[in-house]
């Protein structure tokens, strides 16, 4: 009877460290998993957790603090740690000489929101420093209104160049965020060239008004069918009449990520991570728009996807630039400001340049009525030799509400 025991009680050891042995083994293949990830797909730890529509990441204790493989930055502030879950969460790409363009276009989002926000700033390794300083220079009182992470530019690495090069430097990036930001339940994309004339939480606030089958938005590429440019030069499928545009982009990244699309290459349909790369391939010779080409054409198969909001949401030159063909704006004023095709920094829309040198040049702390709205509409009067400088009131017209808002919540914290 006693060898049988003995038996027993050596089988029950040998049973409990064979377990142990296991579950050692699991959670060292677990934690090689995440470094991979980390070191090769230029993602940040996963120290956040997605609830519903919004990410809620626990900040860090203050100040800047850089991620332990220079990858993350972070830096929250007591206004963002006590509203984490009210934040909108916008990204943007930045690479080449975009550095304090986009700056200025943080800028503008930081001035008019109210509620907190969390930027994701995608940049060439050598720009990291540049963001880091510049957004770490700004008063104390403004930092406490964001949060922001610095990624790597980060393509799937058996065609990283074909991706990096395709258009503008890096302008392909954004497809792939639903892909790295995986924790991330919804965001903003926008382009470095765009100005908010208005709260970043009023776009935001369209997620809600997505039906069930809609899972991004975007404006129409033109108003005007006659001046289109998909309508007349397109040589593959656009959505629509004319065409979207990918310079502001709201997307529910959940629904992204889960949805199969409906496409011309296959018979069954494709996860975002599966229809990139083959739609790449079957109309590379055939787009000029890169990265925007393909969600046209993605869009055009998953009309049902699309939320199309108005092109106040996205007011470019191609709205004034032949008179005024941007109606929502005429009643309601200009929302974002796109100066694509380099508008911010030349002279051939000078209205446009005029209201990013007045944001860039606004010094934080000053009353904006009298340091950067009336200097702006100085400006402006020295446009109206130009169809857009004859609608730039439409820019104003948001912009004086934005900043009339901002003065009342000054004065009622005092």
């Amino acid at each position: 009877m006693r060898c049988y025991l003995h038996a027993f009680l050596l089988c029950m050891l040998f049973t409990f460290f064979s377990l142990l042995y296991v579950f050692s083994q699991l959670a060292s293949t677990l934690e090689d998993r995440d470094e991979w990830l980390a070191k090769h797909q230029g993602m940040p730890d996963r120290s956040s957790r997605d609830t519903g529509h919004v990410l809620r990441k626990s900040p860090g204790l203050a100040g800047l603090r850089d991620h332990e493989e220079g990858l993350d930055s972070e830096r929250s502030g007591s206004a963002a740690e006590e509203h984490a879950d009210e934040r909108s969460h916008l990204a943007v790409v930045a690479c080449g000489p975009r550095l304090e363009e986009t700056i200025t276009m943080l800028k503008s989002a930081v001035l008019f929101s109210r509620k907190p926000l969390h930027f994701y700033i995608f940049a060439e390794d050598e720009l990291h420093k540049g963001f880091r300083k510049a957004l770490e220079s700004w008063p104390r009182t403004v930092q406490n209104k964001f949060n922001f992470t610095v990624y790597p530019i980060t393509f799937p690495k058996e065609n990283a160049r074909e991706w990096k090069k395709l258009f503008k430097p890096c302008a392909s990036q954004r497809l792939f965020l639903p892909l790295i930001l995986k924790e991330v339940d919804s965001l903003l994309y926008v382009d470095t060239d765009i100005l908010f004339l208005q709260p970043v939480e009023d776009i935001w606030a369209l997620l809600s008004q997505f039906n069930s089958s809609q899972l991004a938005a975007m404006a129409p590429e033109h108003e005007e069918p006659r001046i289109g440019w998909y309508n007349r030069f397109a040589r593959h499928p656009y959505y629509g009449n004319t065409g979207i545009n990918s310079g502001v982009m709201l997307m529910n990244m959940t629904r992204l990520r889960d949805r199969f699309f409906k496409n011309d290459m296959t018979t069954v349909a494709l996860q975002w991570n599966e229809i990139l790369m083959p739609l790449l391939q079957k109309y590379k010779l055939n787009i000029t728009w890169g990265d925007q080409d393909l969600l046209n054409i993605i869009f055009h198969y998953n009309p049902e996807s699309l939320y199309v909001f108005p092109c106040q949401w996205n007011y470019r030159p191609d709205h004034c630039i032949y008179g005024s063909n941007c109606q929502q704006a005429e009643h309601e004023g200009v929302f974002i400001l796109h100066g694509n095709r380099g508008v911010f920094h030349d002279d051939k829309q000078p209205a446009f340049r005029a209201v990013y040198e007045a944001i860039q040049k606004y010094p934080f702390g000053k009353n904006m009525e009298t340091s950067l709205l009336q200097p702006l509409e100085v400006s402006l009067l020295t446009t109206t030799h130009t169809y857009c400088g004859r609608a730039s009131h439409l820019f104003t017209k948001r912009l004086k509400q934005s900043i009339m808002s901002v003065q009342q919540d000054s004065t009622q914290a005092r």
